[in-house]
């Protein structure tokens, strides 16, 4: 079991008592809230792994104990569910995701594909701005995603002519599909100030034209982003679009069986925060949640100051603004990604070709030192394996120097919990480290591209590293606490979906259903800090529930991805009823 023994039962060894046969919290006596009874309810408590019957009260569980236990308490329960022998998990778990993204309506007018020719895309783009424009979205730049890099790189002539023909008035910026990458046409490097004497910036490549010196409309990595912000300079109309965004995307959380997520990149700059906030402030959250706040890596270190103002971590808030989102590298695909070793092709782009660095290991290190001491704790897009190294390595280097600042042993006393997300390409000298150095792996296998035989295409870029790529067995076997998350949109939000892939990946599959379970519920709590409140089910934390259409424990593991959530409970809150299921008794 990866979860840490520490948090393992606590509530249900410190504050129960038996009564009935079942347990019941000592608190005074009161009628339940919330009865649910006949079913398959998978704690994720190895103290008690299984029960058939919940009582709910004030939003918290009160009582666990089997269906003729239950029934006794009739009479004391407002509401009854018969759940007619469905599974019950926790509260599932995306500490990974962009719901704010992904959700707003501006971010993507322009719907474009893999594989696509730009030449042949010109009709389409000329339509999709002219709708985006007609429809007065928030800024009158035109925006588009979902190609592949190599689709704008395979033109023969240079790309920015092309959106330059088909949106010639309008800035425009078209977004790969995994957000490592820009297309622009010239009204849009002219805004960001962008011409042939440009310098890349830190994690960033303006790919120019080999003969003339002119960039040719491609922008690799970090460079895109800081185009992307004049893109989205805050604006009111801008900022209701993405509040209306989120607020539609709330129930398909609820519908996934999502009660807890992460919004890993948030921008601040964008006033991505004062969304979430005003959603908050209106209680209009149907999910806890935990921002990842933006480090800029273009940005003076001053930024550091800005982000200990915006730290929020009230334990009884469904929201939070606790973590920190640092780049260190970009993917795999582009050639960017940080490894120890050079591409065995080289598209130019990198002094030394082994990828770039958004942060670099020395940077990374002084923001850690700065920011953990408010509370936050990193969360850190590592794809290579010299990314991923250096990220340890400087999670490492500021647990030493915190540790010798507040007078402690190397900070063997430090409660951190800082996280390395993606892990594609791990040296094996680094995997025993998460594990000593308490840093959470967290892994993304929802698309079918994490497949190690699809993965494996990737040979012609990185040889044999292609061929053990994600390795979420051998870091969850070293002992270090391993959680699963979706990146939505870039994959889809369906956490089923993740949990057959995580175990149907050859030998780094995860050994167990159990396991996979904990990745996305108790060790999600953990990345989180609150698995003290929810995660499991026991008595005294948030009754976070989920109920599902099939038992994971009893179908084929090629079945698991067809799973269908039914009812979905926040605090005992209905979130989300599935129009199969029957409503309380």
């Amino acid at each position: 079991m990866s979860r840490p023994d520490e948090f393992n039962g606590q509530v249900q060894r410190l504050f129960s008592v038996a009564v009935l046969g079942g347990l019941f919290l000592t608190l005074p006596a009161s009628a339940l809230d919330l009865l649910l009874t006949n079913g398959k309810v998978y704690t994720v408590n190895s103290a008690q792994p299984w029960v058939e019957a919940i009582g709910v009260e004030d939003g918290s569980i009160r009582f666990l104990g089997n269906s003729e236990q239950a029934q006794a308490l009739f009479d004391q329960a407002e509401r009854v569910i018969d759940l007619n022998g469905h599974l019950v998990l926790p509260g599932l778990h995306d500490v990974h995701m962009h719901p704010l993204e992904a959700g707003n309506p501006a971010a993507a007018a322009c719907s474009l594909r893999i594989g696509m020719n730009p030449e042949r895309e010109i009709g389409n783009l000329r339509r999709c701005a002219k709708y985006q424009l007609g429809a007065g979205w928030a800024s009158d730049w035109v925006l588009g995603w979902g190609y592949s890099i190599f689709d704008v790189l395979s033109t023969d002539r240079p790309p920015v002519e092309i959106l330059d023909q088909a949106i010639p008035d309008k800035p425009a910026l078209m977004m790969d599909f995994t957000s490592h990458s820009m297309w622009a046409n010239s009204l849009a490097l002219q805004a960001a100030g962008i011409d042939e004497h440009t310098k890349n910036p830190a994690g960033g490549v303006i790919v120019k034209d080999l003969e003339t010196g002119q960039p040719n409309g491609i922008l690799v990595d970090n460079v895109g982003n800081m185009v992307m912000e004049y893109a989205f300079a805050p604006t009111e109309k801008g900022l209701n679009l993405a509040y209306q965004g989120v607020l539609k995307m709330l129930p398909r959380l609820a519908s996934n069986g999502l009660t807890s997520i992460v919004d890993a990149r948030s921008y601040w700059t964008r006033k991505h925060h004062e969304v979430w906030q005003k959603l908050a402030d209106e209680n209009r959250l149907t999910a806890r949640v935990v921002l990842s706040l933006w480090a800029y890596p273009d940005k003076d270190e001053s930024q550091i100051e800005i982000l200990k103002k915006l730290y929020r971590n009230d334990p009884d808030s469904l929201l939070r603004m606790s973590q920190i989102k640092v780049y260190m590298d970009g993917v795999v695909d582009n050639t960017t990604a940080a490894m120890k070793t050079p591409y065995l092709e080289d598209l130019g782009w990198v002094v030394g070709n082994r990828g770039l660095n958004y942060f670099d290991e020395a940077r990374l290190t002084r923001y850690i030192e700065e920011l953990e001491s408010a509370g936050f704790d990193f969360n850190i897009h590592a794809i290579g394996d010299r990314a991923v190294h250096e990220a340890l390595n400087a999670i490492e280097s500021a647990d030493r120097i915190n540790g010798q600042i507040d007078g402690e042993a190397n900070g063997e006393n430090k409660d951190r919990r800082h996280r390395l997300t993606h892990l594609e390409i791990v040296d094996d000298i680094d995997i025993p480290r998460f594990k000593a150095l308490n840093v959470i792996a967290d892994f993304q296998v929802a698309g079918d591209g994490s497949f190690p035989e699809v993965y494996s295409e990737a040979e012609t870029l990185i040889g044999e590293k292609a061929h053990n790529p994600i390795p979420i067995r051998s870091i969850h076997d070293s002992g270090a606490v391993v959680t699963l998350s979706s990146d939505f949109d870039v994959s889809t939000m369906n956490p089923f979906v993740a949990m057959q892939h995580a175990l149907t990946r050859g030998a780094e599959s995860l050994e167990t259903l159990s396991d996979v379970i904990e990745a996305y519920t108790i060790n999600g709590a953990y990345l989180m800090r609150h698995e003290d409140k929810t995660g499991s089910i026991e008595l005294g934390k948030f009754a976070d529930l989920v109920v599902v259409d099939q038992n994971l424990f009893e179908i084929s593991v090629e079945s698991i991805s067809d799973t269908k959530v039914l009812l979905t409970l926040l605090a005992g809150k209905e979130v989300y009823r599935s129009p199969e299921f029957p409503g309380f008794q």
